[in-house]
């Protein structure tokens, strides 16, 4: 069965997925962004922390 028609077999068990954010200190779920909000949240440069850090680290002996 293709990925297509899994889909549709299974259409009317789906359900939408709600995105949240941390926005000034607290949770908040993007459907409810005005549309400032919005643009800047899909301007965000998402990164991690290992990338982030370009100094190296000294162990502690």
């Amino acid at each position: 069965m293709t990925e297509k028609e899994l889909l549709q077999k299974y259409e009317s068990e789906r359900q939408p997925v709600e995105c949240w954010t941390r926005v000034m200190g607290y949770f908040r779920p993007i459907s409810h962004f005005n549309k400032g909000k919005k643009s800047e949240f899909a301007e965000r440069v998402w990164f991690t922390e290992d990338n982030a850090c370009s100094c190296e680290l000294q162990k502690v002996a």
